[in-house]
């Protein structure tokens, strides 16, 4: 099974080149690479790919710029093997990256999502453990040692809307999940999240590896950085866990529906973003962090 890697670019070209040289040393080479240019304005970035020599790798360039919704809506659709895998432009497999998805899929046949393990990485590629990074590793990720743990329908979506603990860029899909579960329309920065439990929804499966396969860059110019500090990273989470606990009723999910309703880990990773929005003076990331914190 040939493994599809697409990146949708639109970033640091330096960065991305990382990422690209970080797939051609996987120790498994059954992998097709599919780079999406969202018509980023650096002529640097189509050069590179016209003097690679690997006939794995495709660079294409969109005629105009999707944005990032429809850019993710473009990777699927060039998707050809059974799994993907939507890598971020920054981000960068470690060497058995492949060889751990295809053993899980072995482990977990009918896997929707696979998570690996991750480790986190800052702009400079040193490893760091920021404090949302052990929450999510330590408290909120499956225990279980070294593993493959597998949550389904009800009990993966309570997992995800208590504390969405996966890495996006990291996950690989069955390719014909997200060809029938599409992205929802309005909530660009929190919409991995949304499309993860509506899978979990349709009692879709989430196989967890934790062997270290992946690493995952978080520095401070990132977007979702930016929608903490301007405000719409936590407006867009209270729309979305209102829509959660009314879909987790309609289900009859009543514990998936109060973890929804209480987003505790939600709220808290509010509080600790306060200091930062404080010292950048941006009143409406206030606002936002405050309402995040004390609505209902």
């Amino acid at each position: 099974m040939t493994l599809d890697i697409v990146i949708p670019f639109w970033g640091d070209p330096p960065l991305l080149y990382e990422t690209v040289r970080s797939v051609q040393a996987q120790d498994d080479p059954d992998w097709r690479l599919v780079v999406i240019d969202d018509c980023y304005p650096d002529d640097t970035v189509p050069a590179f790919f016209a003097e690679l020599d690997d006939p794995r790798i495709t660079y294409l360039r969109n005629e105009v710029n999707l944005g990032i919704t429809e850019n993710y809506r473009e990777a699927i659709r060039r998707a050809r093997s059974d799994y993907l895998t939507i890598l971020g432009c920054d981000d960068l497999l470690l060497p058995n990256y492949v060889s751990l998805i295809r053993r899980t899929i072995a482990a977990v046949p009918h896997a929707d999502v696979i998570q690996p393990g991750v480790q986190v990485i800052d702009e400079h590629g040193t490893v760091v453990r920021p404090l949302v990074d052990r929450v999510k590793q330590g408290l909120l990720a499956p225990r279980g040692g070294q593993g493959v743990a597998v949550l389904t329908g009800q009990r993966m979506a309570t997992s995800l809307i208590r504390g969405d603990w996966l890495y996006w860029p990291s996950l690989t899909f069955r390719t014909e999940t997200l060809r029938r579960i599409d992205f929802r329309d309005g909530l660009p920065i929190i919409q991995d999240l949304a499309l993860l439990m509506d899978i979990a929804f349709e009692e879709g499966t989430l196989a967890y590896n934790p062997t270290l396969a992946f690493s995952y860059r978080r520095h401070g110019g990132s977007a979702s950085q930016k929608t903490l500090l301007d405000g719409r990273r936590f407006r867009d989470e209270r729309e979305y866990y209102a829509q959660a606990r009314s879909l987790a009723e309609g289900h009859g999910w009543r514990q998936t529906s109060l973890t929804a309703r209480a987003r505790v880990m939600s709220r808290l990773h509010a509080i600790t973003e306060l200091p930062g929005i404080l010292r950048h003076g941006n009143r409406a990331g206030l606002e936002s962090a405050l309402a995040h914190i004390f609505a209902v």
